[in-house]
């Protein structure tokens, strides 16, 4: 990266606010729905604490930032530190810069494990022993998944828990109207033989089972990557996942090739898709599930992430009006039980002290998930949060996704290099959806991968 754009990053304001026990969104002890126990007893721990000052640094701004302002109003009540929360608009340089400065905050919240990684390569995080590890295998569904994400290596080259995690988002659905499911007699499938059992159905009875766009601008194809990575969980074990994601199974291995087939006797199959085939490529991701709403519908499901509700037609009832199911495992496929797609958000400590510390532990408590989860875009793997806080129905579902799954996977193409997860693949599955077979898709990419210097 230029020197110059490092210097403007360093030289750019960054906004920081106090967080006071005046801003409190649920007033303690009063809403029975809320694990105030937890949270009493995290407070007579901490009551040495007052007047400390911590400063944490984040990838949420503008309405996220309040939510999470709201949330960290509780620590301020519980331990009276005075607790300054900043962001950036590109918070990935911005905590390199300041953690090579010798300038960090004390808590680094990021959604991109390996970027901690290298953080704690250099020696820029503080281990947060194995006890949290411990806490986390055994409080969150996946528990060691979400420990996995947290470890890394030091600067001595041992293997050591430095992140918690703590907000998750979750891409593992497939849309439907449950009304449209109703009128034909459709149930929803448990596993994915019934699933294509389903979209054989539907075709037979004179519909179209899937709604498919690849479209995004400069971004087209990204869609597909969360279809071969969920595919890859259901047909792969999550050790193959990971050793994809770092090409130590390379991108053309035959495991590989198999689950961008299985996406192709979907995405290819002109009686499957909307439009036909050609219309995958083309259509805008945006626009892909209008489909499901058309009279007659034009498609009957839709597989993508939680954000995609903010493109249903406006008053659309979460719930009613729409709904989601699992997208489901392989009966063939027992032993990989119920894997997840997803990503989240990890805390860790670049600048240590005693508030630092008391915060991590502060993100134990069922509060510091419930008061979040009761207002907006919050979903949390931690089993011991009533999911009755959850805003809605939607988010409830999901939630409890989060807490019953048996395996947790960051979205591969992230996790990958630039030029690979945000390049080499998205324009591989085009090329697949456009004609190319997946061996040969797989094989460009791989290309691609080995021209990596």
């Amino acid at each position: 990266m230029k020197t110059s754009f490092l210097m403007s990053l360093a030289l750019a304001a960054v906004m920081a606010g106090t967080v006071s026990a005046a801003d409190l969104k649920f007033k303690p002890n009063e809403d029975s729905k809320f694990n105030w126990k937890s949270y009493d007893a995290f407070k007579a721990a901490h009551a040495d604490l007052k007047g400390q000052t911590i400063t944490i640094f984040g990838p949420w701004r503008g309405e996220d930032e309040k939510l999470f302002s709201s949330v960290l109003a509780y620590f301020t009540e519980a331990t009276g530190i005075d607790a300054k929360y900043s962001s950036s608009e590109n918070y990935e340089q911005q905590i390199v810069i300041d953690t090579q400065a010798g300038s960090p905050p004390n808590v680094a919240i990021l959604p991109q494990p390996g970027l901690f990684a290298n953080l704690a390569s250099k020696g820029y995080l503080t281990p947060l022993g194995d006890d949290q590890a411990n806490w986390v295998k055994t409080n969150y569904g996946a528990g060691d998944s979400w420990v996995s994400y947290g470890t890394y290596k030091g600067k001595d080259g041992k293997d050591a828990f430095y992140a918690f995690p703590y907000k998750a988002d979750l891409k593992s659905l497939v849309w439907y109207v449950p009304e449209n499911f109703e009128e034909a007699g459709y149930n929803v499938p448990k596993t994915m033989e019934e699933l294509m059992k389903l979209s054989d159905q539907i075709v037979k009875d004179g519909g179209v089972p899937w709604c498919i766009g690849l479209g995004s601008g400069g971004a087209t194809g990204w869609p597909a990557t969360d279809w071969i990575e969920d595919l890859m969980l259901r047909t792969q074990s999550p050790t193959d996942y990971d050793k994809w994601v770092t090409n130590e199974l390379k991108f053309n291995d035959p495991k590989v090739v198999g689950a961008i087939e299985e996406f192709g006797k979907i995405a290819k199959n002109p009686k499957y898709v909307d439009g036909g085939v050609a219309a995958v490529a083309s259509t805008d991701f945006r626009d892909s599930p209008k489909g499901l709403f058309a009279v007659p519908p034009k498609c009957y499901m839709h597989k993508q992430a939680s954000f995609i509700p903010s493109f249903f037609p406006e008053g659309t009832k979460l719930g009613q009006d729409a709904d989601f199911f699992y997208f489901p495992p392989y009966a063939s496929h027992p032993e990989l039980g119920k894997p997840v797609l997803g990503a989240g958000t990890l805390a860790a400590i670049t600048k240590d002290s005693k508030a630092a510390r008391a915060f991590i532990e502060f993100l134990q408590t069922p509060i510091a998930h419930e008061v979040w989860m009761a207002q907006s875009g919050f979903l949390t793997p931690y089993k011991a949060v009533n999911t009755g806080t959850y805003a809605n129905y939607t988010l409830k579902k999901e939630g409890e996704l989060l807490t019953s799954a048996t395996a947790f996977r960051f979205d591969g193409s992230d996790l990958m290099p630039g030029k690979i997860g945000a390049g080499a693949f998205w324009t591989g599955m085009v090329d697949f959806v456009g004609g190319k077979s997946a061996q040969a898709s797989a094989d460009d990419i791989q290309k691609a991968w080995d021209g990596i210097k």
